[in-house]
């Protein structure tokens, strides 16, 4: 399935298991996966940053 122009492709990775609000898989906290369609090209920009940062911050 394409995406709209401008738009993020979701960071989902299709292991979704919620640690408190954290996803295991993406590292997206519960609020940003709900907000994910309706955000912004460059607020999805900004989820994707923060989500990459708390998995590594994971190990």
């Amino acid at each position: 399935m394409s995406q709209p122009a401008g738009r993020q492709p979701s960071p989902c990775v299709r292991q979704c298991c919620l640690d408190a609000d954290q996803c295991l898989g993406c590292g997206r906290l519960m609020p940003e996966i709900l907000e994910w369609a309706a955000a912004s090209d460059a607020r999805q920009q900004q989820i994707i940053v923060a989500a990459r940062a708390r998995k590594q911050r994971r190990g």
